[in-house]
């Protein structure tokens, strides 16, 4: 591994910084105190700091001595924790009842602090470099805060980069793709509509119970049956709640669920036919459905061109055997989406390996991510501050001429 030396002898501090965020973790656009933290160290290390873009966010200016023309580069950290109870007990878990770092975000901000700090004390670089540290990461969207705001607009950079951590991934490995990496996430709810009877005389009544039956089959023929098999989806549903007492048959049942997507075509197909078979098959059934469908979060759509440039970075980084950049894309979600819809860039996986890095006192659960017993591996601060340096000088040094925002 080429890492760079004043990082490796920061580990201890991006430690205690990543551990005290940890310890105080707050929710989606709640993160005033995380914001304080990561602002005060970057005016600490002498970087200019501008606050307020999707409320808590903060973005770090690094700017090169050498004359920059005009290049300029954007690399993301979310700050959110998750509406979960911890399970560990070590000294620097959650002191935040229900609340909890279990996606390793206090991580992302650390590595990224790192990088900043860097980059700061080394400004022997044309351009600039944009930290940005993003809220709200965790279903409140912040990323099209930031963007809605003008993050693209005052801080016009060519391109932008992620990375989040992957457990059961070795420590000290990598993954990319060349195109989607992550799903979209979009969630739906049909309230179906019948007529009220005794069970002992439902030939008087019309049931939304064995209506949500058919329907519930029916929907999963559009993965089966609608959908190209070669674009994956999800369509799943986890909630169906119907009736009060065993005599009756209610006026109503309510199903619930999710589905994901790697392209925008195969929700567009998705959604219109749940749309069409909630509507038909309840006609058939004598019923009425109400069907709502959200969306939330678009695929995570790497860019090809910022991808192979990526890898390069990564193989010169931690070898080519640390590096897979044909990794099996998951179907979670991941806001950093809306940015690659905006700028060209990539998103990459870093391995957080498979827990032996907790210290005595975690849960008895696996280290995965969204789970109580979850732990950032502060073996990867030194590493994913390597990456985020040397990928922000490489792309400032390059040749190729800057890209134009989408």
């Amino acid at each position: 591994m080429k890492l760079l030396e004043p990082i490796i002898a920061w580990q201890a501090d991006l430690a205690a910084i990543r551990r005290d965020i940890h310890a105080h973790p707050e929710l989606c656009f709640e993160e005033f105190r995380t914001a304080d933290v990561v602002a005060a160290k970057l005016q600490e290390w002498g970087v200019e700091v501008h606050r307020g873009l999707a409320g808590t966010g903060v973005v770090g200016i690094i700017r090169g001595r050498q004359a920059d023309g005009g290049r300029a580069v954007g690399l993301r950290a979310d700050m959110d924790a998750l509406p979960m109870q911890e399970l560990n007990t070590f000294p620097h878990a959650s002191r935040n009842p229900g609340r909890m770092h279990a996606c390793g975000h206090d991580g992302h901000t650390a590595m990224l602090l790192g990088a900043a700090r860097y980059l700061a004390a080394h400004r022997d670089f044309a351009g600039t470099v944009y930290a940005i540290f993003q809220p709200a990461e965790e279903h409140g969207g912040g990323a099209k805060r930031m963007i809605d705001d003008g993050l693209f607009e005052q801080f016009p950079m060519e391109a932008v980069f992620g990375m989040h951590n992957w457990p059961g991934m070795a420590a000290g490995t990598f993954g990319l793709t060349y195109g989607p990496i992550m799903a979209s996430s979009n969630d739906f709810r049909i309230v179906i509509t019948g007529k009220g009877a005794h069970a002992g005389m439902p030939h008087l009544g019309i049931d939304p119970v064995m209506t949500a039956v058919q329907l519930a089959q029916s929907l999963q023929t559009i993965i089966t049956r609608n959908r190209n098999p070669l674009d994956a989806a999800v369509l799943s549903i986890t909630q169906i709640h119907a009736g009060s007492a065993d005599n009756v048959v209610p006026t109503t049942a309510e199903m619930r669920g999710t589905v994901r997507t790697f392209t925008v075509e195969s929700l567009d197909l998705i959604e219109q036919r749940m749309r069409d078979i909630s509507v038909h098959t309840c006609a058939a059934m004598g019923c009425e459905a109400d069907f709502d469908f959200q969306r939330h979060y678009p695929p995570t759509i790497n860019h090809p061109r910022e991808a192979a440039f990526c890898a390069e970075v990564l193989r010169d980084l931690v070898g080519a055997a640390a590096v897979n950049d044909q990794v099996q894309p998951s179907m979670g979600a991941e806001d950093f989406a809306f940015m690659l819809q905006e700028k060209p860039g990539c998103y990459v996986w870093i391995g957080n390996g498979a827990g032996d890095h907790r210290e005595a006192g975690h849960g008895m659960g696996p280290c995965m991510l969204h789970n109580g017993s979850y732990d950032f591996n502060d073996e990867l601060l030194p590493l994913g501050a390597s990456l985020w340096v040397q990928l922000a000088l490489r792309w400032l040094s390059s040749e190729q001429p800057p890209l134009q925002a989408r």
